[in-house]
């Protein structure tokens, strides 16, 4: 059953008004930019000659003035990280941290899983977990504080849940055959495979793919993840093709989108991912936690509450 069909990509970056004319899809926000120069300044070696840095600081501000308004951060910034690669030979490695963070989340596995089938309604209570692994971003913030995540995950069944937003997902999971999963970070991985889990023992009827990261992008996950963390032991996982932070439909791999386009239900994990893909007409459940000064008055939330939220009622709340 297709619950929501897709639309073509011109189509997806313009919006219906009340008065029946269009306008483009805005996802490249003034806060962003202002976030993305405020931490290019500190993107280079100390000893870089001073002139590089200017020069490199122009390329930044290039591409900023030539983005589109349809382009979000994440796609962005990925550009901004190919001009650093070219002009200062620096690409971050973030293996060890995904390695510390993937085993940090492994071993809270068990205990998380014990309390999910104890809840009084383990769906939602895995979705709360889910969503408070969203914390373990080094994109949407400068670094990530070990005892917050501990802090966060000790109350993550009280992370607020829209009841009819919730209601309307677990309709949808009833009528849905195929369903997309899109991950976001290392760490928070393991709390998505205990969500998917509980999904396939409620919804055995439903065919799941996860979806990873194609290339190394900051510290989120990719395939190497989805096999480290047992999730590609599960379900089927692929990589999309792509090294943005997010999931930016026109440069994702040929399968990675013809999965989405088959897909009655997606659920979509992460700012980077809705930042990309709000707006794009299809039947998305995002859930995050609201990080960034932008999100958390965007969505009128406190920092690091969640978000579950459907793409075609977003522009309700927000």
């Amino acid at each position: 059953m297709r619950i929501q069909t897709s639309i073509g990509y011109n189509e997806r970056n313009m919006q219906q008004e009340e008065g029946g004319g269009s306008v483009e899809q805005i996802r490249l926000h003034t806060g962003c930019i202002n976030c993305i120069v405020e931490r290019q300044l500190n993107h280079y070696d100390p000893d870089t000659p001073e002139e590089k840095k200017r020069t490199y600081m122009q390329g930044v501000l290039r591409i900023l003035s030539e983005a589109k308004a349809c382009e979000s951060a994440p796609v962005i910034t990925e550009r901004i990280y190919e001009l650093q690669r070219q002009m200062l030979g620096q690409q971050a490695d973030y293996s060890e941290i995904k390695h510390t963070y993937n085993h940090m989340m492994e071993r809270e596995e068990d205990k998380i899983c014990r309390e999910v089938r104890e809840a009084g309604d383990p769906l939602k209570r895995a979705i709360q977990y889910a969503m408070t692994g969203n914390y373990i971003d080094f994109g949407a913030m400068s670094s990530v504080d070990h005892e917050k995540l501990k802090e966060l995950l000790a109350k993550a069944q009280e992370n607020p849940i829209d009841e009819e937003e919730y209601g309307r997902l677990r309709k949808d999971l009833e009528d849905a055959s195929r369903l997309v999963y899109l991950t976001d970070n290392c760490g928070e991985i393991v709390l998505d495979k205990i969500l998917i889990r509980e999904i396939m023992e409620l919804y055995p009827q439903i065919d799941i793919t996860v979806i990873v990261r194609g290339k190394p992008a900051l510290n989120d996950a990719t395939m190497e993840d989805a096999r480290e963390t047992g999730l590609a032991d599960m379900v089927k996982v692929i990589g999309n093709g792509s090294g943005i932070t997010g999931t930016w439909l026109p440069e994702i791999s040929k399968e990675a989108r013809e999965i989405l386009d088959e897909a009655d239900l997606i659920l979509s994990k992460g700012q980077g991912n809705f930042e990309t893909m709000q707006g794009c007409g299809k039947n998305i459940y995002y859930m995050f936690l609201c990080k960034c000064k932008l999100f958390v008055e965007r969505f009128r939330m406190k920092q690091f509450e969640g978000m579950l939220v459907n793409d075609l009622r977003c522009r309700e709340i927000m």
